[in-house]
């Protein structure tokens, strides 16, 4: 640290620091930031979006989540009584006070298990790791609450609206045209619905919420690493993922897929991680955990240009929006003007790329009209229960009934909310929408009203991350690989935790 800090290179910083706090730009930049500020503080726009609503009210004191929650936690109680029966016997064994304390640092082992879970390569993978992985930490947790009466799981802080998208997840397992498939996929989605519960309930800290964003910045890191490393060794460009007949893609090298089997996979990825990662960059305290937070976020941007993947560009592009205007309006004028000497600035190739979306000469747009079309036919034919949960049993109804009249085979949608209501019907796409408006909605208030703090600035960058995703997801479908589904439920529990956080402070 102290070498840092008596390097040229850092004094050269301080100097350019200073010359720019004097500068007549910094002055204007400020009083457009406080104007803007503002306006948005005091705008209309903003009072819904930060307005509680009634469900949300209701919810932590309703029959029905006191219920549940009595329901989940009887096991929880059962063994804490158990504990209050054999302390004595209990505290003298080495091996039970091993385990309560790991048990009570469930965030931290959450922590190695993310950080090693997520950064296998896709060769090596195998989804049943999320499930075991996270069946672990809820044991972990139940072990480490058993000396602490008030440790539980906390559906209140869950919401009711993930809670509903949950159980219409299992509906859709019910009403499937493909039973047995659609149970295989329900393990996924059981995965990540203990992701959720273990995370959102055993985040009691500050310093919780900041591990578990390191783990985020670690996975996204190395895969990045690797992924600047295929670019450095060649890629080979692939015909299918880029139509080289048309004149803006000629040129254009290989599409990075780093540790992932999937170029537009390893793309999502990195929308979910990268604004969780620059959220730890800006709430950490020590220069070197800074300094690592922002090399991993820069690497992070320069792998996600070499997937040219357009549908997460811009994802990412509004996940920095939304984040600086839940984290700090007043910076919008100085993001604009960055935004507006960097885009020049952007090599050639992906000019080309960003310059075909939305064109229908390019094959790879044009295959998902009747990716949309067929799902729409399956929609109409079907609005109520869906096809059942997973790619396979959408597959199906759409074969059987001759629904899809595309020259290549349909994998899914292509489209995150054509694809759920595809699967899981009318009360699918309606719960879903539902928990993502009432997350972000979350976040926009409780960071509205919190004083700065690591858990504000990380629930910006987590539910940031949620909306870009969000975008994303109106040209792909995230959950077809369900290592991508476990860590978008990871970002959506840390949105919810860093939202307790918040409140608490508060």
């Amino acid at each position: 640290m102290t070498f840092i800090r008596e390097s040229a290179l850092f004094h050269l910083w301080l100097y350019l620091l200073a010359l720019y706090d004097s500068s007549t730009l910094h002055r204007l930049l400020t009083r457009a930031g406080s104007w803007c500020s503002r306006q948005i503080n005091g705008s209309r726009l903003l009072a819904p979006l930060c307005r509680e609503g009634c469900v949300a009210r209701a919810w932590p004191e309703s029959l029905l989540c006191r219920a549940l929650n009595f329901l989940v936690n009887l096991p929880l109680l059962l063994l804490q009584k158990l504990y209050t029966l054999l302390s004595p016997i209990l505290e003298d064994s080495f091996f039970a006070r091993f385990v309560f304390t790991l048990g009570d640092k469930t965030p931290s082992v959450q922590f190695w298990l993310i950080l090693v879970m997520w950064s296998i390569p896709f060769s090596r993978w195998n989804n049943a790791y999320s499930l075991a992985a996270f069946f672990l930490l809820l044991l972990l947790f139940h072990a480490g609450a058993m000396p602490h009466r008030e440790y539980r799981i906390a559906l209140e802080r869950v919401g009711f609206y993930p809670l509903l998208l949950f159980g219409s997840i299992f509906l859709a397992v019910v009403f499937s045209r493909l039973r047995s498939s659609s149970a295989r996929f329900l393990v996924y989605h059981i995965s990540a619905a203990l992701c959720v519960i273990v995370t959102v309930s055993a985040v009691r800290h500050v310093e919780d919420l900041k591990r578990l964003a390191a783990g985020a910045a670690g996975c996204a890191l190395t895969s990045s690493l690797y992924g600047i490393y295929q670019r450095s060794q060649g890629v080979k460009v692939n015909p299918s993922n880029v139509d080289l007949r048309l004149a803006l893609n000629v040129g254009m090298p290989g599409r990075v897929d780093s540790i992932f089997d999937n170029a537009n996979t390893f793309a999502e990825v990195l929308v979910l991680l990268l604004p969780l990662t620059l959220a730890l960059a800006l709430c950490s305290k020590k220069l070197l955990g800074k300094a690592m937070a922002f090399c991993a976020f820069s690497l992070g941007v320069v792998a996600l240009g070499m997937t040219y993947s357009r549908a997460s560009w811009v994802g990412f592009a509004c996940a920095l929006t939304v984040m600086i205007f839940l984290w700090k309006p007043k910076l919008i004028p100085a993001f604009a003007l960055f935004c507006c000497f960097a885009v020049p600035l952007l090599p050639t190739t992906i000019w080309n790329r960003i310059l075909t979306i939305g064109n229908l000469s390019d094959a790879s747009t044009l295959s998902r009209i009747p990716l949309y079309e067929g799902t729409l036919r399956l929609i109409k034919a079907s609005p109520i229960s869906g096809a059942g949960l997973g790619t396979a049993a959408v597959q199906r109804y759409l074969s059987f009934h001759n629904l899809y009249r595309g020259d290549f085979p349909y994998v899914h949608a292509h489209n995150f909310y054509l694809q759920v209501w595809a699967e899981a019907g009318i009360l699918g796409i309606i719960s879903f929408l539902a928990a993502m408006l009432w997350g972000v909605k979350q976040a926009a208030r409780t960071v509205r009203h919190c004083e700065s703090s690591a858990a504000r600035t990380i629930t910006c960058g987590a539910a940031a991350a949620l909306c870009g995703i969000m975008v994303c997801g109106l040209a792909d479908y995230p959950w077809n690989y369900p290592r991508v589904m476990c860590i978008f439920w990871f970002v959506f529990a840390m949105t919810l935790a860093g939202i307790n956080l918040c409140s608490k402070t508060d």
